[in-house]
């Protein structure tokens, strides 16, 4: 017997309900008791005496009954004064109060109410708790991952529009203006290159021997290089037609309008205005502002019926010259793309960079070529060639082929690049500038959704901080409901040892 009494009682939290009913302790229809005593709970907390400790017990979630009881001792002390001769209180308050403890104890509805609870704490709202806990922390640590994704993103594309200005050659301040400064700079650049082209001289003449030789090439080769060597980065006019033109005349450069053409931008030229130079009049009354170039004289005597000049009168005849657009000029007058000189004009200079290749592979192969030419065979293939052949040294044809590439990658730069299509387009401009641009509205827009991320994160920490002290408070009422409930359950089996499993929160 004394063996039993040590033995203790191990219950299963989420099966405590079941072992009470079970075991008789309780009742099946325990819940319809309840709900009576949770109105009568609610009409009683109506009317309480002010007391910090039954304001504090009121302030809870569920009220259930050991706060009763608790309450009834307050009461105790706090309407002792209506308490009568026979030792009852005449006091509504604690009548109500004993009357709700009575109604617990009956069958003890009490006892099946806190085992509900607890296995609702232990089974639903410890692990419902836990798991918005949980979110709230993998929340911020999801946050400031992205939070530093954003930040890093937007640092590379501020990198990459710097690293793209700094291959435009600009400071990524003002992008147009920068861009259209690199391009009135050109000229410049393009004259060094067309005077540095001069230096030459000795490697055409080296792959014209060469070649001769070895080809029997009679034909000119590299005329464009040779053309460049002598001349310079002259007009593409002196290059098609082989003379210097007397009149260059280079489009300016005009911006274009930023509006929609109106009949007030048109310019018609000086037609019917001012004094004929050749002492002819050359326009008629403009009708509709139209002018068609035509005399009308509607006084003249020769004219005939409609008024119409057929040029039959005493006046001087006037010479009309047709001229095809864009193709024939006069003598010497370098215009539209003649104008242009040899490296701007895109036609010319892909022939001046192919020669430059062209040249930069013969050189190549020869300095290969000459590091083989050790053997006797190989010498005596070069007796009969020109001195200029076989006077060359493999470091002499390192120097300049080295002369070839710095041209080469002079011209054939991604900046150059670049700056050959601005100049080409205008509205190439437009579209860097608006490519450039998205990758710094890229960059802000990174920035701002970081700091949204900073503002999430500091939502999902305040979460954090108002549920912690809930989680706290569910595991100290858990903890005390335990403690009651084995103390309570010990007392039916003579004080054994009870313990309830599995109780965390």
């Amino acid at each position: 017997m004394e063996n039993i009494q040590s033995l203790p009682i191990d219950i299963q939290s989420s099966k405590l309900l079941d072992w009470l009913l079970d075991r008789r302790h309780c009742n099946l229809k325990w819940q319809s008791a309840v709900k009576t005593i949770r109105e009568k709970i609610n009409a009683a907390i109506q009317d309480m005496p002010e007391n910090q400790e039954i304001t504090q017990l009121l302030s809870g979630s569920y009220i259930h009954y050991f706060h009763c009881l608790r309450i009834v001792e307050i009461l105790r002390g706090t309407e002792a004064s209506s308490k009568n001769i026979f030792g009852r209180y005449s006091s509504q308050r604690m009548k109500d109060w004993q009357e709700i403890v009575s109604l617990y104890e009956a069958d003890n509805v009490y006892l099946a109410e806190v085992a509900s609870l607890l296995s609702r704490n232990v089974s639903y709202e410890g692990p419902a708790l836990r798991k918005q806990l949980a979110k709230a922390k993998q929340l911020q640590q999801e946050l400031s991952r992205r939070e530093v994704e954003c930040q890093s993103s937007a640092a590379d594309l501020r990198e990459r529009y710097y690293a793209a200005c700094k291959q435009y050659g600009i400071t990524g301040e003002n992008v147009p203006r920068e861009l259209q400064a690199l391009v009135k700079d050109l000229p410049a650049v393009l004259e060094e290159v067309g005077k540095d082209s001069g230096k030459l001289e000795e490697q055409i003449r080296l792959y014209a021997a060469f070649t001769n030789f070895v080809c029997e090439w009679s034909d000119p080769v590299l005329p464009m290089l040779t053309f460049a060597q002598t001349r310079g980065n002259t007009t593409f006019y002196e290059w098609r037609t082989g003379k210097v033109p007397t009149v260059v005349e280079r489009p300016a450069a005009e911006a274009a309008p930023s509006g929609p053409a109106t009949d007030d931008m048109i310019d018609w030229g000086d037609f019917g205005k001012g004094a004929d130079p050749a002492g002819v009049n050359s326009g008629i009354a403009v009708e509709d502002g139209v002018d068609w170039g035509i005399s009308v004289e509607p006084n003249s005597e020769d004219t005939g019926a409609g008024g119409i000049d057929w040029g039959d009168s005493d006046a001087a005849p006037i010479e009309i010259e047709i001229v095809d657009v864009g193709t024939d000029c006069p003598e010497g007058v370098a215009r539209g793309e003649d104008a242009s000189t040899v490296l701007e004009n895109s036609q010319s200079r892909s022939q001046f960079i192919d020669e430059l290749m062209e040249l930069e592979v013969f050189l190549t192969q020869r300095i290969s070529e000459m590091g083989e030419e050790g053997d006797v065979v190989s010498m005596s293939q070069f007796q009969l060639a020109p001195s200029i052949v076989q006077n060359q040294t493999q470091k002499h044809v390192r120097e300049m082929l080295s002369q070839v590439q710095d041209l080469l990658h002079r011209l054939t730069t991604l900046r150059m690049q670049h700056l050959f299509m601005i100049q080409a387009s205008p509205r190439y401009v437009e579209r860097v500038s608006e490519v450039l641009r998205q990758k710094l509205k890229q960059a802000d827009i990174l920035v701002l959704k970081g700091a949204t991320m900073v503002e999430k994160r500091q939502e999902a920490l305040e979460e954090q901080s108002r549920l912690e002290p809930r989680v706290d408070l569910l595991a100290g009422c858990t903890r005390d409901l335990q403690k009651l409930i084995e103390a309570d359950v010990s007392k039916r089996y003579n004080s054994r040892p009870v313990n309830l499993m599995g109780v965390n929160i």
